[in-house]
């Protein structure tokens, strides 16, 4: 629960969750036990009066880009990785609402019958509602990832910093997976990413945040908690920049 005293750094953030995050423990789909415990994490952030989007991808069920190297039209095998992520979005809605907590998904291709169109100032205003926007769909166009389409929508909803979810706490200089001797950073500038091919989103998305001079926060999803600690303001995983303080 909520600690009613606490005070957050951020009025308005954007979290990226994979599709795989959504797994858990299952091999294919969604772990209901999973979503349940991130829904209960954002219902915390709106609880301190933090506007929360989110964006998650579709790797879950499919990967557009994985289907394209197995020989398929790489324009369809996005679609169907867009449409992926609308599942997922729609899932992510209904975990918030059985928690009490009004959510959107807007999607960037038109649904209808399941879910808005995406509307830049309609988005906007869910926000300032206190309704959980979720965006699915990408950017609703073939070659662009979810890391982008987060990139894009945080910017265009003026987020204070997009958090990333991964699977390891922060941003490494090689696979902590496979390495034991891996080093974390704890702070990097977005040349630094790009320069170092370090794999933290894709290029379009670290060119666009520090363009936009969007702070970006890598943090392990897996470690219950950590998501209220970086909103309220503690050091969590890796910090993003487009300088490092005191540059």
């Amino acid at each position: 629960m909520t600690n009613k005293t606490a005070t957050s750094r951020y009025k308005r953030i954007l979290v990226k969750l994979s599709g795989e995050a959504l797994l858990g423990g299952e091999d294919y789909g969604i772990d209901p036990l999973i979503l349940k415990r991130i829904a209960g994490e954002i219902r915390d952030l709106t609880q301190l009066g933090v506007q929360v989007a989110v964006v998650i991808g579709g790797g879950n069920i499919f990967r557009g880009a994985g289907l394209a190297r197995a020989g398929m039209d790489r324009v369809t095998a996005d679609h169907m990785g867009m449409l992926a992520t609308v599942i997922n979005a729609l899932a992510m809605q209904d975990a918030l609402e059985s928690l009490g907590i009004y959510a959107r998904v807007m999607s960037a291709l038109r649904i209808n019958e399941v879910c808005e169109d995406y509307i830049r100032r309609r988005a906007v205003r869910h926000l300032e509602k206190g309704r959980v926007v979720i965006f699915g769909a990408g950017t609703g166009n073939p070659f662009f990832t979810t890391d982008t389409a987060a990139s894009l929508r945080a910017i265009e909803i003026n987020a204070e910093v997009l958090l990333k979810a991964t699977k390891v706490n922060g941003v490494y200089d090689c696979d902590p997976m496979t390495n034991p001797g891996a080093k974390r950073y704890a702070r990097l500038t977005f040349d630094q990413v790009l320069a170092d091919r370090l794999g933290v989103m894709d290029a379009t998305a670290i060119v666009m945040c520090r363009e936009n001079n969007l702070p970006l926060q890598v943090f392990n999803l897996f470690n219950p908690g950590d998501l209220m600690r970086i909103v309220q303001g503690e050091d969590v995983g890796t910090i993003v920049t487009a300088e490092l303080s005191g540059e």
